[in-house]
C-alpha cells in the first residue's frame, strides 16, 4: 500500500492516521501501514501508484475508509459511500450528511450515470423571503441564520447510488464512520485553525459550541482525541435504516423541532418528500478524448464542455502552458462560458427551455473562438445577466477500483461549516445553501450582478451549483476522474487539470499542481496563483488589458488515473489540501 499524507507536519500526519485506524480497529491496515510508511510522499510531486484501487480525498482518514472497502471486495461505489460518510466525521469543513452534491460514474464497461442529491428549497420558502420591505437583501440573510438552510440531500443521493450500483452491505460501508465518531479522532492542526477561525460564528450556536469546542468553551489542542457522541447516534440510525435514518423516525424529529425552536422553515414533510435523482450526464469530446461530466443543476459539465469545445481550435501545446497568450485565451474562454452560464442555468426539473444542447454543441464554440481578439480583451458587461456569491469550501475525492470502474464525487454545506448550526441531539452541521439561489431578482446583488430567472428561488427547486465531479476516458475506457472544491473556481480548476493532461502530457500530480488562473465574467479580474509564472508571461498577459488579483490558491483538486496501457493505477492529492491524502493498494 502506497500513502500519500499531506500536512504542515508527516510525522503528526502519520500519528492522526495511526490512532483513527487504531479507533476503525482495521488491524491489517495498520500492519501495512507500518510497513510502508517510511515511503509516503510529499504531496503532487509524484503519484500514488497501486494495482487494485485508489482513493484520494481531503482527509488521509477518509481515504483509508474507502480503500478498505476496495480491499473487502467492494467497488469504486461501494468506497465512495464509505469515503463520503467518514469525511462527514473527519472533515466536517465540507464533508457532511447535511449537505448535498453529485456524484459522477463511469463504468470499466462504458456504462455512465449522474447522481443529482443537491440541497432543496423548503416548501415555505419564497422568492421574496430574503427581501426587506424596500426590497433589498437583509444583510447576509441568505447565507447566516437558520433561513438559509436547504434541504439535506446527501445520505440520499449516496443510497441511490449504492442500490444501483454497490456490491458490499450498506451498514458495512457506514460502520467506518460510526467508529469514528464514537471513539473520536485527533484533532489536526488544520481543524484547529479552522474550529477557531470559525468561533465567532460558532458561538452564536450553544449545539454548535457543544461540538466544536470544550464544555468549557476553551479550544481543542492538536493532538487531543475529538469524540462526536450525538453523530455517532445519527449515523448508526442511518447505518440500520438507510435514508429513512435520515429522513424519517428520529433524526427528522430531531430536525423538525430543531428548525421549529430556532425560526427555520424545513419540517418534517420537507424531509420524507425530499429525492436524489439519477440524471443523464453531460458529454463532450475533446481531441478525442471524452468528457462525462454533471448536468444541470451544476453548471459544471456545460461550462466545462463548452470552455474545451473552445479551446479545441487551438493548439495549446505549442502555445505553451501558462504564457501570457495562453492565459490570455484560457481567460476569454472563461469569460463566455461564465456569461452563458449566468444567463440560462438552474435546476432543470424548474428550467424546461435550457438550451443545453446549443451551448455545448461544437458549432457555437467555434462562434464564441471567432469573437476572442488575441491581442485584446473583451469587456464583461455587468447588465448583461445574473452571478451570485458561491463559497469556495467544498469538498471533492476520487476513486478507482481494480477493474477501472470510476467515481467523481463533489459535495459541500455551502460555505466552510455551512450555515456553522449543529441540529441538537443529532450533532451534525446544517448546510447555508440557500444563498446560491438569486436572493433579489433583477436586482445586482453583492457580488454585481443580476438576478435571472433560471436560478430565482421557488419551494423544493435546486440551487445551482459549479461543482464538476469529471471522468475522462478514451474509446469508451476511464482514463482519469476528477473534480474540485472552490465554487465558481471549480470549473476552471478542473479544466486546466484536463488540458495539463491531455495537452501538457503532465502526470495526474503535476496536472494538479500546476499554478492556475480564474475568471468567471464578472468581477472582470483574474484571479492567479502568481507562484511557478514568469514575469514575461505575466507582462504580456497584462499588456492585453488584463486585471489581475494574486491569490495563494485555486481549488484543492482530487484525482485518480488508470494507465490505458499497463493497467497500473495512480493517485494524487493536492497540495493545496492541507489535511488531503491518497490511499492505494
Amino acid at each position: 500500500m502506497r500513502i500519500q499524507c499531506i500536512g504542515r507536519n508527516p510525522g503528526e500526519a502519520s500519528k492522526v492516521h495511526f490512532t483513527q485506524i487504531r479507533a476503525l480497529v482495521i488491524s491489517a491496515i495498520a500492519s501495512v501501514f507500518l510497513l510502508y510508511a517510511t515511503v509516503a510522499e510529499t504531496a503532487g510531486r509524484t503519484p500514488v501508484r497501486g494495482k487494485n484501487g485508489i482513493v484520494a480525498s481531503s482527509s488521509m482518514t477518509a481515504s483509508e475508509v474507502g480503500l478498505e472497502a476496495l480491499r473487502k471486495g467492494g467497488n469504486a461505489i461501494d468506497a465512495a459511500v464509505a469515503t463520503a460518510f467518514a469525511l462527514a466525521v473527519t472533515w466536517p469543513t465540507a464533508g457532511n450528511i447535511g449537505g448535498g452534491g453529485f456524484l459522477v460514474y463511469h463504468g470499466a464497461d462504458g456504462e455512465t450515470a449522474a447522481f443529482d442529491f443537491r440541497e432543496k428549497a423548503p416548501l415555505a420558502a419564497t422568492e421574496d423571503m430574503y427581501l426587506d420591505d424596500e426590497g433589498n437583501v437583509r444583510q447576509m440573510s441568505n447565507h447566516i441564520g437558520i433561513l438559509a438552510v436547504g434541504v439535506p440531500g446527501t445520505v440520499a443521493g449516496l443510497e441511490m447510488a449504492h442500490r444501483k450500483y454497490g456490491k458490499l452491505g450498506w451498514s458495512e460501508l457506514v460502520e467506518p464512520a460510526v467508529e469514528l465518531a464514537a471513539n473520536g479522532i485527533p484533532i489536526t492542526w488544520k481543524l484547529y485553525d479552522d474550529f477557531n477561525r470559525s468561533r465567532r460564528l460558532f458561538v452564536r450556536h450553544p449545539s454548535s459550541m457543544d461540538v466544536f469546542f470544550r464544555p468549557d468553551g476553551s479550544s481543542y489542542e492538536p493532538g487531543d482525541t475529538w469524540i462526536q457522541s450525538d453523530l455517532a447516534a445519527t449515523l448508526e440510525r442511518i447505518q440500520q435504516q438507510g435514508s429513512d435514518g435520515f429522513y424519517k423516525g428520529e433524526t427528522a424529529r430531531l430536525i423538525a423541532e430543531f428548525m421549529k425552536k430556532n425560526g427555520g422553515l424545513i419540517t418534517r414533510e420537507d424531509l420524507e418528500r425530499y429525492r436524489a435523482v439519477e440524471r443523464e450526464p453531460i458529454k463532450g469530446n475533446y481531441r478525442g478524448y471524452e468528457i462525462v461530466s454533471m448536468p444541470p443543476p451544476s453548471s459544471g459539465g456545460v461550462v466545462l464542455a463548452q470552455m474545451l469545445n473552445i479551446l479545441e481550435g487551438y493548439d495549446l501545446k505549442s502555445i505553451g502552458h501558462n504564457t501570457g497568450m495562453y492565459m490570455h485565451l484560457l481567460t476569454e474562454t472563461m469569460r463566455r462560458a461564465y456569461a452563458d452560464r449566468a444567463n440560462h442555468l438552474g435546476d432543470p426539473d424548474f428550467n424546461e427551455d435550457m438550451p443545453l444542447d446549443r451551448l455545448t454543441s461544437k458549432a457555437y464554440a467555434e462562434r464564441l473562438r471567432n469573437s476572442i481578439d488575441p491581442d485584446f480583451k473583451s469587456d464583461s458587461n455587468p447588465s448583461q445577466f445574473a452571478q451570485r456569491y458561491e463559497s469556495e469550501d467544498t469538498t471533492h475525492f476520487s476513486v478507482v477500483d481494480k477493474d477501472g470502474n470510476m467515481v467523481s464525487l463533489t459535495y459541500t454545506l455551502e460555505w466552510s461549516y455551512g450555515s456553522h448550526i449543529v441540529v441538537e441531539g443529532a450533532g451534525f452541521l446544517l448546510n447555508n445553501e440557500m444563498g446560491d439561489f438569486n436572493a433579489q431578482p433583477g436586482v445586482t446583488n453583492e457580488q454585481g450582478a443580476i438576478g435571472t430567472p433560471a436560478n430565482r428561488i421557488r419551494p423544493e427547486k435546486r440551487m445551482l451549483s459549479s461543482m464538476t465531479p469529471t471522468v475522462v476516458a478514451k474509446n469508451g475506457v476511464p482514463l482519469f476522474a476528477t473534480g474540485s472544491p472552490g465554487g465558481k473556481t471549480i470549473i476552471n480548476t478542473t479544466m486546466q487539470t484536463i488540458l495539463n493532461v491531455i495537452d501538457h502530457e503532465m502526470s495526474i500530480a503535476q496536472a494538479m499542481e500546476a499554478p492556475r488562473i480564474h475568471h468567471q465574467w464578472l468581477p472582470d479580474v483574474t484571479r492567479f496563483e502568481s507562484w511557478g509564472i514568469s514575469a514575461d508571461s505575466r507582462r504580456i498577459y497584462e499588456e492585453r488589458g488584463h486585471r489581475i488579483r494574486e491569490v495563494s490558491g485555486i481549488g484543492s483538486a482530487m484525482a485518480v488515473y488508470r494507465d490505458p496501457e499497463t493497467g497500473v493505477l495512480s493517485g494524487a492529492a493536492d497540495s493545496r489540501a492541507a489535511d488531503g491524502g491518497v490511499a492505494a493498494y
